[in-house]
């Protein structure tokens, strides 16, 4: 896999986790707002920080495009802890849907 496809995927896989993490927030804050239990508020508050994890870095791979090119080892390692976030949260997805 070339380099700049590495980062091409990387960058996907963190469009995907927020187009997840839209929803899954929707419904957990629709959720505090019935239940208001602190499991539901953490999830919430999981979900935020999340989503504002891969809009910073969606922010990043179109900004700094040139920090990613330099490194190989740094382009396979965000493309395996975006792969590995982006099935994290399609297995909360799937739960939380369920």
């Amino acid at each position: 896999m070339a380099m700049g496809t590495m980062i091409t995927a990387a960058m996907a896989l963190a469009a995907l986790n927020v187009l997840l993490l839209v929803p899954l927030t929707v419904i957990w804050v629709r959720n505090y707002s019935t239940f208001r239990t602190t499991l539901v508020l953490g999830l919430l508050a999981f979900a935020v920080a999340m989503l504002a994890e891969n809009v910073i870095a969606l922010y990043f791979f179109f900004s700094m495009q040139s920090f990613y090119g330099g490194a190989p080892g740094v382009q396979k390692a965000v493309l395996v802890l975006r792969g590995l976030q982006f099935f994290a949260i399609l297995v909360l997805t799937y739960s939380t849907w369920k």
